[in-house]
């Protein structure tokens, strides 16, 4: 069976495979396979890796999601810790049967959803054009690989 799809390529040499003696082959630099045709696709992943365009795709995304996970994470373990600590104030009465605690659980889904539309704005304004153009980079690379 022939997929055409590079990214539904075999894994890179080194990874899950096993040697005649039951044990990992060890992961050699991927080279050419035929001088006429170029780079294996590992290689060519492994240079569009490498590339600035795609370390800088990798740096957008850090710089959006480390700082959105610690910043939630602080919000959840605050939740959990204050209701643990001070349940006198989580069972203040805010409005009628509503309490402290009630409104803080709601601000975590709130803040859930708020957080997962923020990541698809900015993986939409940030980084997916330039994905997008390293996919069909590869893409064009690949094209004549292991054929």
């Amino acid at each position: 069976m022939r997929l055409d799809d590079p990214w539904d390529d075999a894994p890179a040499s080194g990874w899950g495979e096993l040697d005649g003696a039951g044990s990992f082959a060890p992961a050699g630099p991927p080279g050419p396979v035929d001088p006429q045709r170029g780079y294996s696709a590992a290689g060519i992943y492994l240079e569009v890796q490498r590339s600035e365009a795609f370390q800088e795709v990798r740096r957008r995304y850090r710089r959006f999601v480390v700082p959105a996970t610690l910043a939630f994470l602080v919000w959840y373990l605050a939740y959990v810790v204050v209701a643990i600590t001070a349940p006198g104030l989580m069972a203040r009465p805010v409005a009628g049967a509503v309490n402290v605690a009630m409104v803080a659980g709601l601000g975590q889904f709130l803040t859930t959803f708020l957080l997962t539309g923020a990541y698809a704005r900015h993986a939409r304004l940030r980084r997916d054009r330039a994905a997008l153009d390293l996919r069909w980079e590869t893409q064009e690379m690949t094209r004549g690989v292991g054929r």
